[in-house]
Order: structure tokens, then sequence, then C-alpha cells
């Protein structure tokens, strides 16, 4: 399979399912501005949508969307721990993290990262005083197990400092994201990424 990602970018996610699922992968870089890969392609011609991250399962199929993509990775290795089984109750409590990560946190991020915005900030405060809140006692968002969801928030989450976020005023947040990020899967991964634009900050 090939990833293609931008460092600092939420296919970090996808990318940290990848290392804690054991699946082999290739890497390929992809320029947000000029739409172009790192050998040179037009990144238009592999994912007309322009964004990453977009996962090739095979030649001339490609996948988007990161939701979409972990549990597409997922059900590579039915037999892991880091997603539950399809059909079951944890199952969908799974993908509805996922969703609301996606429709909340990451949301929230894209309407107050290009600038001032107090009604977006108030929004996204209060999603984040809920996470808080749930990962006040909790190791991760299901309990005492990471599951890939887990990883999806901790890369969203690492955009607070850009943001001007504290995340240490949301209960046990700023702790949770140090927790996943240091496991070797998300050290891994932003090893492998190199340099962002989170670097910067």
């Amino acid at each position: 399979m090939k990833l293609y990602y931008t460092p600092g970018a939420c296919s970090l996610s996808p990318h940290i399912a990848l290392i804690e699922l054991g699946l082999d992968h290739s890497l390929v870089k992809v320029d947000p501005r000029t739409k172009k890969t790192e050998t040179g392609l037009d990144f238009l011609s592999i994912n007309p949508k322009g964004y990453v991250p977009a996962l090739e399962v095979e030649p001339g199929q490609v996948l988007t969307e990161g939701v979409a993509i972990v549990q597409y990775l997922a059900s590579k290795r039915a037999e892991s721990a880091v997603f539950p089984q399809f059909g079951s109750l944890d199952y969908f409590r799974a993908v509805e993290w996922l969703v609301f990560i996606s429709s909340e946190i990451y949301e929230g991020f894209m309407r107050v990262l290009p600038g001032p915005n107090p009604a977006g900030l108030e929004k996204l405060q209060k999603r984040l005083t809920f996470l808080g809140e749930h990962l006040k006692d909790r190791a991760f968002l299901a309990g005492e197990a990471f599951s890939l969801a887990d990883g999806y928030l901790f890369t969203i989450l690492r955009w607070s400092d850009l943001a001007k976020i504290d995340l240490a005023s949301f209960g046990g947040l700023l702790a949770y994201r140090d927790r996943v990020g240091a496991r070797p899967s998300a050290q891994a991964a932003i090893k492998a990424e190199g340099p962002s634009f989170l670097d910067q900050r």
C-alpha cells in the first residue's frame, strides 16, 4: 500500500494506523500548495479532491478520507486489538468517535486556524471541554486500550499550539495528547514524515 501524506496534516492518522497494524506500506509526500508529489506527479491525477490522505490500496485503486482509510486498514488485521470487530457495538462506538473527531474537532480547528473566529473558538472549546471530561479518568477514548480513533484525535490535537489553544485548560486533554504521542507508532510516523508546518510554530 502507498500512503500519500503531508507532514503535520491529518494523514498522520492513517500513517500511525499502518504502523500500529504492522502493514507494509510506502510513503509519498505531497505539497499542498503545488499539488505535486515529491516525485513530481500531479496529485490531482491521484486524488481529484486535492488533499491528503490518499491510500493506494492496489494499482489503480485509491481510497480517500481518513475515517474510511483507518477502517479499511483495520479490516486487514481483523484480529488486532486496536479496532473492534466489525458488527459489534464496540465497533460502532469506535466509528462514532471517528465521526465526532472528523465533524467536530477537525472542523473546529479548521474554523479557527485561519485567524480570529470567536464563535468558532467558543464551539471548539465546548467540544474540547467534553473530551477533557471524558478523558479525565480514562487513558484512551474507549477506556484503557488504545484504538485507531486515538491516533486520529492525537493528530488533530497536535494543531492546538498553532491555534494558540492551551490543552491544559481542558481536563485530561494535554496528558492524553502526550500519552498517545509517546506511543512508538506515533513517534515512528512523525519521524518518518519529517519537518512540518507544526515545527515552525
